[in-house]
């Protein structure tokens, strides 16, 4: 690490030169290359996609993705003067490329709501949502919404629909950017220093963004895995730098050559630095462990993005402490300097000192309560229901939000989600059986009493019917229900005649995925755990604090659960952030969430624990090590916390549920974290512990290699006169 400052600060037009041509080469590639995001997921061996195989096995022209036109007219009904203009938009829809056939309400009479002034057509594609062209989906909703004036309301759903004009966006990196800036200021007072994290965290954003644009053409990669990126990026990206040019300027001010600082800031701090980011790309890729490929590319381009940022954070950040010089000082720190002369680098005073020995003097109590609170926060996690989101949570005024409202209103909210019931058919009498499960199932509780009329494919040896619940896709009744047709009422109706009948669609993909990821989310989480406390353990050389910080962290992320359940499952957030009533958590946020938090923690972890290391290392003394520790980082760790808040709630100004989720959870979650855990709760527990803190049995000791990340201080170099280049 010594060197590897002591040679980018040395040679620093030459590294910031390399990072910006990687930078522009990199920008220069993705323009050129385009975005191929997809939101493609497989789910081998489940109902919903052994259904779409006899789809697309039978019916080849039919199997593509359906979905919907829907008109309202508040002039008279869509039978009257506004018929011709509506038929004539759906036949030039029906000569679209990709589109196979649009069936109009006008043909179909039961897709005319009772009051006559809604109605839906049904387009079908020649593919999957996730294989459709997004020009092609486009051309086919600009082409319908031609026909919108003043009395006549068009809007088009689907999941080619969605996936084509939903932007998994934010309008909140600019603001996030600015209130890290303005946070970083007040830490340290100069411009400059403000500067440095920011200039660094985005240079390696941007190489991240582009990136991960370039793998969407190898791997598939969601479409929301971008901003995602960002965001974690720009709070990850930020911290680091944080941590390292705060170890710098200390070592300025006690008299250090700006090369002797820098070098021991990344020396000492990068250390944290670097083993704090392995231990979030290790979070992160442990999603390979769930065996959804949907996952894969969301772990990759997250871990590349954050790696960027880590390797910036050792590389180009001295590069820059070496072209602004004493300047990442405060003038009045400066003048401080030249007039009193060095300070020491060890923290003997001020408020963080004070609180760190009032935690010494009453640890129990201090735990006692933080844990309760941490404990409360929670306690709307044991009501956690996950799910996936459907279009009532799009933007106000998209057309994919526009449609479910005119469906929920004319129809009923599931139209928005209809299930298919498929079957393989081996002979005439089972064209009549399947029919009788057809009607079956329309008769049921929770199942729109509509007469279905099952199609038979071209080739005789599949059938399939449309049934329409009477909750939305995301309600937990339509869970319910597809759970009871699958295990109880398809399976009676189906006795005897020898078939087998499947419940498949979009909504029921859904649910297949979030049962999926459910049930393999206990064996993620030991992974991930077991690999961080593993890692902690190399470094620390400690059973106790690995152990502890693992049930910290598991801690954290069920308290920014328990915050989720509450603003989007019981409601409470609706009105703020513009989603009508409840909303699941979506089912792979708390996944992606807890990778991204279990190695944000491990930062703030890392870095506390590492002070405290080196101070026991010297003093043999665990009171004074825990004190130390938390006195010298507690202004640190907060202002990071701090900056990551405010950039994850910037991202709720995005319009996107699922970013909107990943705002709120990353946000409480680090306020928790920090605030609570890091700066009450895991130093009381050390006190409590003492000496047991830095035990591990000599045995193993003996076995593990060992990964320093504590090093003596370098011994200080004379200060050079102020004024002088840097």
């Amino acid at each position: 690490m010594s060197s590897l400052a002591r040679w980018c600060f040395r040679h620093r037009r030459i590294v910031l030169a390399a990072w910006i041509v990687v930078l522009f080469v990199a920008a220069g590639a993705a323009v050129t290359a385009k975005s191929a995001y997809s939101n493609k997921f497989n789910l081998p061996n489940t109902p919903s996609e052994q259904a779409l195989t006899i789809l697309q096995d039978h019916f080849p022209k039919a199997s593509g993705d359906v979905d919907q036109i829907v008109v309202h007219t508040t002039d008279g009904k869509v039978t009257g003067a506004d018929r011709p203009v509506i038929e004539a938009m759906l036949a030039r829809v029906s000569h679209l490329p990709t589109v196979v056939s649009v069936v109009s309400p006008y043909v179909a009479r039961q897709q005319i709501s009772p009051s006559g002034t809604i109605a839906f057509a049904t387009v079908t594609f020649d593919a999957q949502a996730t294989n459709l062209p997004t020009a092609a989906v486009k051309k086919v909703v600009t082409t319908a919404e031609a026909i919108r004036r003043p009395g006549l309301e068009v809007g088009l759903g689907g999941q080619a629909v969605e996936s084509a004009t939903v932007k998994e966006g934010s309008n909140g990196t600019p603001l996030g950017i600015l209130f890290a800036l303005i946070v970083l200021g007040l830490v340290f007072g100069a411009l400059f220093a403000a500067l440095v994290p920011l200039v660094t965290a985005l240079v390696a954003i941007g190489i991240g963004y582009s990136v991960t644009t370039l793998l969407s053409h190898v791997i598939a990669i969601a479409s929301f895995a971008p901003i995602l990126g960002v965001l974690i990026g720009l709070g990850v990206g930020v911290d680091y730098a944080l941590f390292i040019i705060t170890r710098h300027r200390n070592g300025v001010r006690a008299g250090r050559d700006l090369e002797d600082a820098a070098t021991n800031a990344v020396n000492t701090a990068g250390r944290a630095v670097f083993f704090a980011g392995i231990t979030v790309c290790i979070a992160l890729l442990g999603q390979f462990v769930l065996g959804v490929s949907f996952l894969y590319g969301v772990a990759i381009s997250a871990t590349v993005t954050v790696a960027l940022t880590m390797l910036a954070s050792l590389t180009l950040l001295p590069a820059l402490l070496g072209f602004f010089g004493r300047r990442v000082l405060s003038r009045r720190e400066r003048r401080s300097l030249a007039d009193s002369g060095p300070l020491p680098e060890e923290v003997v005073g001020g408020w963080w000192y004070r609180w760190s020995r009032s935690l010494q003097r009453r640890p129990g109590i201090r735990a006692a309560a933080a844990l309760a609170v941490v404990l409360v926060v929670g306690v709307p996690f044991l009501h956690l229901r996950l799910g996936l989101d459907d279009a009532g949570t799009d933007p106000a005024g998209s057309t994919t939000r526009i449609a479910y409202d005119l469906l929920a209103d004319g129809f009923g909210p599931g139209f928005n989600g209809p299930l298919q019931l498929v079957a393989e058919i081996h002979s005439p009498a089972q064209v009549a059986a399947f029919d009788r499960v057809a009607d079956d199932v329309s008769r049921q509780v929770g199942v729109v009493h509509l007469r279905p009329h099952p199609v038979v494919s071209p080739d005789g040896k599949a059938a399939v019917a449309v049934e329409y619940p009477t909750s939305s896709p995301q309600s937990a009744a339509t869970g319910k229900l597809l759970h009871d047709l699958r295990t109880r009422i398809v399976p009676a109706a189906e006795a005897g005649s020898g078939l087998d009948v499947l419940v498949g669609g979009a909504t029921a993909e859904q649910t297949d995925f979030a049962h999926i990821l459910s049930a393999k989310l206990p064996q993620f989480v030991a992974v991930v755990v077991l690999l961080a406390f593993l890692l902690l353990m190399l470094v620390f050389r400690s059973v106790l604090i690995p152990l502890v910080a693992s049930i910290m962290n598991l801690l954290s992320v069920a308290a920014a659960l328990g915050v989720m359940t509450a603003v989007f499952e019981w409601g409470w957030g609706g009105p703020l952030l513009g989603f009508p009533g409840s909303v699941p958590v979506e089912v792979f946020v708390p996944v992606i969430m807890f990778s991204i938090l279990f190695g944000l923690s491990m930062d703030y972890e890392v870095f506390l624990v590492t002070r405290m290391y080196e101070a026991w290392r010297a003093t043999g003394d665990n009171h004074q090590a825990v004190s130390t520790g938390q006195a010298e980082t507690g202004r640190v760790i907060t202002a990071a916390a701090c900056i990551m808040i405010l950039v994850f709630l910037s991202f709720l100004l995005g319009g996107s549920v699922i970013i909107e989720q990943f705002g709120i959870g990353l946000a409480a979650a680090i306020a928790i974290d920090a605030f609570v855990v890091r700066t009450v709760l895991v130093p009381s527990l050390m006190h409590i512990f003492g000496r047991a803190n830095w035990w591990m049995p000599s045995w193993l000791e003996r076995r593990l290699p060992h990964l320093a990340v504590e090093v003596p201080d370098d011994p200080v170099t004379p200060l050079e006169p102020v004024g002088a280049s840097g």
